[in-house]
Parts: structure tokens; sequence; C-alpha cells
């Protein structure tokens, strides 16, 4: 006979089911997690969910409990399944730990790391031409001939000074101030560069696969 710890639970489905001293608790209907549903008489017929806990035992053709007909009936029959952790109170210290059917969830779990990456940042500094227009004051000299009389006495003889007979040119200087522009570099400011954290939130999207 298997014990309880070996059972097949696939294979004990529409396999008669015994109680204490033989009683006939049915046969097999459905296997849970927790319970084995049973259902016994053809006419009346009558549902047990026998906790499987109290397995003794399977010999492949009856599965055995160590409960009477008379306790099932008092404890076990009902119409809907019992909850999960309805039928722990039968565990025991005895009772295998594979007795119940356990179905693993699995998930996947997301792990984000962060990596750390260096780049280069590029500064180039050009030349920038402008156009300035600056307003200077320029002096210059210009003629400004007036006619006036003599202011010396000698020049009012006739016989000083004889009529000029030909053309005769004479020569002023005038001076005028002219500009001369040059370039000169100089400092004018610094810039500064610095590095700063900057802390960003990304959202990770992925596909999570949970069977």
């Amino acid at each position: 006979m298997q014990t309880d710890n070996s059972i097949d639970w696939d294979d004990v489905i529409k396999k008669e089911v015994r109680g204490n001293n033989d009683e006939d608790l049915g046969e097999v209907q459905e296997i849970g997690d927790t319970y084995v549903l049973t259902q016994k008489g053809m006419l009346q017929k009558v549902k047990f969910y026998i906790p499987k806990y109290l397995v003794e035992g399977y010999d492949r053709n009856v599965l055995r409990f160590r409960v009477s007909e008379e306790e099932a009936k008092n404890s076990f029959v009902r119409d809907s399944p019992p909850f999960r952790n309805e039928y722990y109170k039968y565990k025991n210290t005895n009772t295998p730990r594979d007795i119940e059917t356990r179905i693993p969830v699995i998930e996947e779990r997301l792990n984000v790391s962060k990596s750390e990456s260096t780049e280069e940042a590029t500064i180039t500094k050009r030349p920038v031409t402008e156009t300035k227009t600056v307003d200077v004051p320029v002096t210059h000299e210009e003629l400004s001939v007036e006619r006036r009389p003599p202011s010396d006495r000698r020049y009012t003889s006739i016989s000083a000074e004889s009529p000029v007979d030909s053309q005769t040119e004479i020569k002023v200087p005038l001076k005028k101030e002219e500009l001369e522009v040059s370039k000169e570099p100089y400092v004018k400011e610094e810039v500064v560069v610095k590095k700063k954290p900057v802390t960003e939130t990304h959202q990770v999207n992925t596909l999570k696969v949970k069977k």
C-alpha cells in the first residue's frame, strides 16, 4: 500500500474510499489543494469533502482515511469546497509536507542596476566679428578771406608798391586731424566651466511574466 507520502493523486480519481473499520465513504470525484471530494449513494448522493491530512494510505484500488463514516457525516458533508486554510487544523507533526497539492506561482522580479559611463563635453571658442561705430571729432583748418582797409599807413602811398601785373599764388598751410584706427586685444571677462551632478528619474518598461 502506498503511504500518503507517495500517493499519485492523479491516479485516485474514481477509486473507492474507505474509512475506519473499512467503512464505505464513496468514490473519489475530485482532488483539491487540501481536500478529497468523494460521493456516496446512487439516488440520494452524499458529498464528503475529506481533509487530505487524514489520508492513511492507498493501494492503487482503495484510498483509506483515518476517519469513521459517522465523523465524515458530521464534519465533512457539505455542498462547496472548504476555504484554503480551513482544513489546516487537521495537520499534525506526522503530516508529510507534500500531502497538499502545491502549484508554484512563478513571477519575474525586475532588477534595475545603474552603471556609470563617461562622455566628453567639448567647449569651442571661436571669433565673432562685430561692426562698431564710433563718433570721433576731427578738426581741420579752412581759409577765410575778407577785405578790409590797410591798417599800416605805409601802404596808402601809391608809390609804395606797384600793381600786380601777373597771376600770383600765395600758399597758406592748412592743418587738419586725421584718424588712425588700430585694434588691441584685451581680456574682457572670464568664462568658468563647472561640473555638477543632476539626478533624473527614468521609467523602465519591460515585459513581466507571471505564471
